[in-house]
């Protein structure tokens, strides 16, 4: 079992979405947020230090059996890469996940899934 984290950018998110349900997967968590990648230089303005903002962001976590990660990492890198292959396009992760409780039966590895 694996666990993927994908950070993209908010107007893909439909497409992701859309592009996951074709890829036969259909349970997933979306929740905002905010970050930036590489560190852009600070700026000076009337004296003061400015920072680079936060960007608003989508986080998609995916719980997964083995044999849906590389069609579900396939699906999200077309839906979420831009056409000219931004930066900022976002980030995909893949984490091996230990176990996976169902609370209501108490089901547990990838049949909880």
């Amino acid at each position: 079992m694996k666990m993927i984290v994908a950070i993209i950018q908010p107007e893909k998110l439909e497409d992701v979405r859309k592009a996951l349900i074709d890829a036969e997967i259909f349970r997933l968590t979306i929740s905002r947020a905010s970050g930036h990648g590489k560190p852009v230089d600070e700026s000076l303005y009337r004296g003061q230090v400015f920072k680079p903002n936060l960007q608003p962001k989508m986080r998609i976590e995916i719980a997964l059996n083995d044999h849906f990660v590389e069609p579900a990492i396939q699906a999200i890198l077309e839906a979420a890469r831009k056409s000219d292959g931004a930066i900022g396009d976002g980030k995909i992760f893949v984490m091996p996940m230990e176990d996976c409780i169902r609370i209501r039966t108490g089901e547990r590895g990838g049949e909880a899934i």
